[in-house]
This record gives structure tokens, sequence and C-alpha cells, in this order.
């Protein structure tokens, strides 16, 4: 509910009427009770004016933190709430199944709300819109190979080729074998999509994945320093869009756009073409890669449900 505006004429009758000065002897007076002021921790939130709010609020918390398990105290300071009413929000969250104990004084989200995901994801993007979208990507790149890559569920911070389109073409004439896809195509820190990926995650995220050797079988053109590997993906999201050369494999480069769904990071799409016929990424390879993942970032996008239309 919104907060009652008075109109300037309203407040100032209010105001002739009510004389200044100490209220009678026995009158009742009503006193607004103080705000609380906002708490922010890393980025600016709301301490929560309900019960509600404040579960949200640590629910929240165990995403943005990253980790596998917060006590009390680390929350409160991240949200700005009290101690005591955390904890009870976490003692309250054990018996619903939302939060687990892990340890003494260590909490961590339960798999229910891993299931909770699933609902929201189900039915966001069927196979069918993914392989149209990549076709026509194809098609206007004169044959690149066009791939959808989405963060894995299960891995931690990596990534999973969910779809493609590449024609008559299979792994072995990409110079790619089984083991290179689960293996060097997985890490977030080697090509283009996988940077795409890893430079809208969350900063805990990025050092975590930073901290991780690079994939021996990587290409010539992976970035092996942490800083340049750093400064790429605040590039990449100045600019929408990354450029790989030979990263995950010699003789190939790549463009990448990410697929954002509800401000959250889910996957990239990514183009792949020989180094000996793309040596630099055209403008149209460009554009044409990051309107593919706009429209299947479109396509995952939450809408009203047809009765609150």
């Amino acid at each position: 509910m919104g907060n009652r505006i008075t109109a300037p004429d309203a407040a100032a009758a209010a105001t002739t009427a009510t004389p200044a000065g100490p209220p009678p002897a026995g009158a009742t007076v009503r006193r607004k009770p103080a705000r609380r002021p906002r708490v922010t921790a890393g980025t600016a939130r709301a301490t929560g004016s309900s019960h509600a709010e404040r579960v949200f609020l640590v629910q929240t918390a165990f995403a943005e933190l990253g980790g596998s398990a917060h006590g009390p105290g680390e929350i409160a300071e991240f949200t700005g709430l009290d101690d005591s009413v955390v904890y009870r929000i976490l003692q309250s969250g054990i018996y619903q199944r939302i939060f687990e104990r892990v340890d003494r004084g260590l909490y961590r989200l339960r798999t229910s709300a891993a299931q909770l995901a699933f609902t929201a994801l189900d039915h966001r993007l069927d196979g069918a819109a993914s392989q149209m979208v990549l076709r026509e990507l194809r098609m206007a790149t004169d044959g690149g190979l066009a791939f959808l890559y989405m963060v894995a569920p299960f891995s931690g911070a990596q990534r999973q080729c969910v779809d493609m389109a590449v024609g008559d073409s299979d792994l072995a004439e990409l110079g790619m074998t089984p083991r290179d896809v689960l293996s060097v195509t997985r890490s977030l820190r080697t090509g283009a999509s996988g940077r795409t990926i890893l430079a809208y995650l969350p900063q805990k995220v990025q050092q975590r994945v930073l901290a991780e050797p690079v994939p021996d079988q990587a290409g010539p053109g992976v970035y092996r320093d942490n800083d340049a590997l750093s400064a790429s993906l605040a590039e990449i999201r100045d600019l929408g869009h990354a450029l790989g050369y030979e990263e995950c494999m010699a003789g190939w480069n790549s463009c990448a756009a990410p697929i954002i769904w509800d401000g959250a990071i889910m996957g990239a799409v990514l183009l792949l073409k020989l180094k000996s016929v793309m040596p630099e990424a055209p403008d149209g390879v460009i554009e044409a890669t990051k309107e593919a993942a706009a429209e299947l970032s479109r396509h995952g996008a939450a809408r009203p449900a047809a009765d609150e239309v």
C-alpha cells in the first residue's frame, strides 16, 4: 500500500486548524514510529518491513553470498536484519524444508530450493524455439556453427551445451572429442560463451572460477592471465558480446552473447567459424549473434498469466 499524500491545501488547512504548542493536558498524543534506516551490504537492499520480506531477504542472501553454508551473524550483516530475526527465520525454515543445518551455527538451502527453480524455469524455452533461433543464426552467418550453452545446474559454476545447429558437422570434424566437451567447453574461464556467462555472475562466483586451473586441452588463445581475463569480463558487460580467438580449440574463432531471464544470466549463444574463414568477427556476425541471444532472452522472460492480463 502506498503512503497517503496530503494535498497542499489540505495540509495548510490542517496546520491552521491545529495550533502550535503542547497538547492540552490529558490529551492522547499519537506518535509515528521511527522508521528504521535502510541498510546496505554490497548493493542497496531494503531491510524489509514485513515478515515475508525478511524471509525473502534471508533466502536471497544464500544465493548472493555464495559458498556452501552461512551463519546467522553473516546473513544478518549482509541483509541488515537483526541476528535474532535471522535465527528465527532459519529455525522456521528448517521445519518448512527450506533450510538445513549442516554444522553448528551453519545453514544452507535445501534441495527443495532447486525444485522451486525448476518449476520457475519449466516451459520457459522449448527445443523447437531454440532450434529455430539457432538455425536462423547459422543462415545469417553463412553456415556458422551455432550452439546454445546454459548454466549447468548440478556442477557448480560451469556451462553445458543443450542445443546446436551445425548442419552435417560433427564433433570429429570440429577436432573435438567427447572428453573435450566434458572438460574444456564446460569451464567458464575458456571460450567466448564461457566468459560471457561468467561476466554476468556474482563477483564471488567469478573469483572462484578464476581460481580454477585452465583446462589442459584449451586452445592457444585461452586467457591464462587472470587480470586479462577479468578485464575481458568488464568489456563483455560493456559491449554485450564476447569474441574468442582459438580459446577452446586451435583453428576456430567465435562470438557469443548472453541470454538473460528476469535479470539473471542463464546462458549464451555461441557462433563458431574456422579461423581461416573468420580471422576477425565482422559486424554482421556480431549483430546476428546478439539478436539470437536477445530472441532467446525474450522467450525466457517471465510473462503474466492469462488471467492477469
